[in-house]
């Protein structure tokens, strides 16, 4: 797909920068284009208009603004065609102007219009000549513009003020360089706001110099799992030069950045650094537990002042008008046993502790106020008294937004799961670790960021919506752009474009994954990778189903080992093979492959093979994709698991004349933080001190038929060998491990081969 879709956009590149300024006229090309989001308002009109080296970009004498993004147009041009156009002031004319007006109304908003007289970008502040210029820099990056921009007018401002993208840097930290490649993309779909998660329990990332501890300590953590591959201890922070070159480096783009300071939970990095400002008289170590850590800061003033003094230097590196200060996931249990915090909510008269957290926040955000800034948080914040001017940042489905929005607070979407990132975007084999719920591309697209809930004279209170990067299973920079992109394109256009149109957006969206490779990202393509389905026909063929998660395309695939190409056959249902075979298969448009080929190789063994991440799990509880902390062959397995329940179902085994089973199993690190949900862990009865697996027939209280003892596992990776019963017909099988997960490894199920 890269070598294709690049080549289709290296072509509308060098075809348009065949010739100097061209005039318009004569017919409308009606050619679709590919911009995400889409504009408001696109008329198409007669003509093309191509640039050269020669193509000036015209600005207005003094208008810096106008300058400033002519600079970064310039820049943008020179890496997609090689030249740079210079920069000149005059009057409009012919080639590329860009004009601040007060004619254009809107902050943000812009016109622009390919014509006769050339390109011209207008708006009434530089945001918007900068919007412009991006939906301008996409159409010299379409393929329909082989021939020259087509003529359009545009009329565009976006639909919500705030379009947001939240990462998670204390789980896992980035890199500078990788945020800000992740800004640079963010800039590209018109999104303004970068939420960044500096604080949690897994780690303190942002330098305050009034308290040292809070990096010297808190940055760092014993690694565990997949961490241990950067050693005994997992660390990292942001410096406060970092935080402030990146605060500048989204400025230039018009971002914002919020920082995010978690309170009174997620506390467990700084009680770790500073003892005296937790709610528990015990030590702590920085968590290397992901999930709901019970840490809280005390309520004493000296707390206060603690976090009053850290916000102070937070607010002197952040300029956004918004500070986010967390107030999720909350637990409760050290208020409840601390005398001080008891005593404390006697002295102001709160009954509950869920109450005493609302003080907790309007004291933060009055402190706020106080400094012209205002406090944003989760939806918990809601469960007080909090300031007037307090933004509601709904993470708990929608009712958040909706109880906050006509209660009078402005309010963001970012409702888990539909805008959780770390969910994976497929059911495919290949999908990398992460929550399997399948939040796919068109499950974001399809979300509307106001909510049928909130009353028509409140629904002004929706700012908007954001997507939210949490990392705990993104360790690299890799993961985070296969959990982004392309879903950040579905977020981009539902936050900006005042219509959903999926079916123009799914036909719009390979020419953006070719700007994504171009841009030296790597996207997932799971919307358009084909999932092949295989069924046993008899002893000797087998059935296969093809699908992808869009439908868009023409299905291809091969049977004889060869690539897939446009001319390959195409799918139009179910077709029977031969054992064995080899089938590869991928999705077409306008002859260029959509996807990464996929393939399945069909034999007598496959058929009765599964992998981990091909199994259902028994329950639904805490199901993780989860990846072994070691290499086997080069690669990390994967391994899919419900972390309460060890239990996986395989349906519809042909039985006949079947008689042993291997399965491979493996222990892994069980670093999960439960706290209520610990009680609903499934314990099952062990005959020895490691288990055994439980293999039974149809129901997992069905028939037992063999028992694997995971002692001869060793405690590690291991294939175990059993004999099953002789059966007839089909039947689904129920793979139990007995004994119970936690509280510091677990087993789990890697590859089942019958024979």
């Amino acid at each position: 797909m890269r070598r294709h879709l690049l080549s289709l956009l290296a072509l509308g590149l060098t075809a348009c920068a065949s010739q100097a300024p061209k005039q318009a006229g004569g017919p409308i090309d009606t050619t679709p284009l590919s911009l995400i989001p889409m504009p408001a308002q696109l008329t198409r009109v007669p003509g093309h208009v191509r640039i050269d080296a020669k193509t000036p970009i015209v600005v207005a004498p003094g208008d810096a603004a106008a300058r400033r993004v002519a600079a970064q147009l310039q820049g943008w041009i020179r890496l997609a065609r090689g030249f740079a156009p210079s920069i000149v002031e005059g009057k409009p004319g012919q080639g590329i102007t860009l004009l601040t007006t007060s004619s254009v109304k809107g902050h943000e908003a812009y016109t622009l219009d390919v014509d006769g007289k050339g390109v011209r970008i207008a708006a009434n502040d530089e945001t918007g000549l900068f919007y412009g210029a991006v939906t301008y820099w996409q159409l010299l990056t379409d393929p329909a513009s082989q021939n020259g921009v087509p003529g359009v007018h545009i009329v565009d401002a976006p639909r919500f003020a705030w379009r947001g993208l939240m990462l998670d840097s204390s789980r896992h930290f980035q890199s500078v360089h990788e945020i800000e490649n992740l800004i640079d993309q963010m800039a590209m779909h018109k999104l303004n706001v970068f939420h960044w998660h500096l604080t949690d329990d897994q780690g303190w990332r942002l330098q305050i110099d009034k308290y040292p501890k809070l990096t010297q300590v808190g940055s760092c953590r014993t690694a565990v799992g997949v961490d241990r591959a950067s050693g005994d201890t997992y660390c990292g922070f942001y410096t406060k030069d970092d935080a402030k070159q990146i605060v500048a480096y989204a400025a230039e783009r018009h971002i914002t950045v919020v920082p995010e300071i978690e309170m009174p939970g997620h506390a467990q990095a700084a009680v770790a650094s500073y003892p005296a400002y937790g709610a528990s008289k015990g030590r702590l170590a920085v968590s290397s537990d992901w999930g709901v850590n019970t840490a809280l800061y005390n309520t004493d003033d000296a707390t206060f002042v603690f976090l009053q003094d850290v916000l102070d230097e937070v607010m002197a590196i952040f300029p956004s008008p918004y500070i986010h200060v967390g107030g999720d996931e909350a637990a409760k249990d050290e208020w409840v046993r601390s005398r001080a915090v008891q005593a404390r909510m006697k002295s102001l008269g709160i009954t509950d502790e869920e109450k005493m957290q609302g003080w907790f926040i309007a004291r933060i955000g009055d402190y706020l106020d106080q400094h012209g800034r205002r406090l944003i948080g989760w939806d918990e914040i809601l469960d007080g008294k909090v300031p007037a001017s307090a933004t509601v940042m709904s993470w708990r489905g929608t009712d958040g937004a909706i109880k906050a929005a006509n209660a009078g607070h402005d309010v963001v979407l970012a409702p888990s799961p539909t805008l959780y990132l770390d969910r994976l975007q497929s059911n495919l084999p290949d999908e990398p670790s992460g929550r399997p719920s399948s939040e796919t591309l068109k499950t974001v697209y399809d979300f509307d960021p106001v909510p049928p809930g909130i009353a028509a004279d409140k629904a002004s209170h929706v700012l908007g919506a954001e997507a939210t990067v949490f990392t705990e299973h993104m360790q690299d920079w890799y993961r985070i752009q296969h959990a982004v992109f392309p879903r950040i394109a579905a977020l981009a256009e539902r936050t900006w474009s005042p219509r959903a149109d999926w079916n123009g957006f799914v036909a719009r969206l390979p020419v953006e994954m070719a700007r994504y490779r171009s841009a030296g990202i790597v996207p997932a393509d799971s919307a358009f990778a084909v999932a092949i389905a295989v069924a046993p026909q008899g002893k000797d063929a087998a059935r296969v189903t093809l699908s992808n998660q869009t439908g868009y395309g023409t299905l291809r695939y091969t049977t004889d080992g060869s690539t897939p190409t446009p001319q390959s056959a195409a799918y139009t249902g179910p077709f029977d093979v031969s054992l064995p075979t080899t089938v590869k298969a991928n999705a077409f448009d306008a002859g260029f492959g959509l996807a990464g080929v996929r393939e399945s190789t069909i034999d007598a063994t496959s058929l009765l093979h599964r992998s981990a991440v091909q199994l259902q799990t028994c329950t639904d509880d805490l199901p993780l994709r989860i990846e072994a902390p070691e290499m086997v062959g080069g690669v990390r397995p994967l391994y899919q698991a419900d972390i309460m329940n060890t239990c996986w179902i395989w349906k519809s085994v042909p039985l006949d004349g079947l008689y042993g089973a291997a399965i491979t199993v493996d222990r892994l690190p069980y670093n999960y933080a439960l706290w209520t949900s610990a009680k609903n862990i499934v314990a099952r009865r062990a005959r020895s001190r490691a288990g055994e697996i439980e293999i039974h027939q149809d129901t997992c209280d069905g028939p037992k038929l063999a028992t694997l003892d995971l002692g001869k596992a060793h405690d590690g990776r291991a294939t175990l060998q059993g004999v099953l019963p002789k059966r007839e017909g089909t039947h689904d099988l129920c793979f139990v491990i007995t004994g119970k997960p936690g509280p510091k490894q677990m087993w789990v199920i890697g590859d089942i081969q019958l024979r």
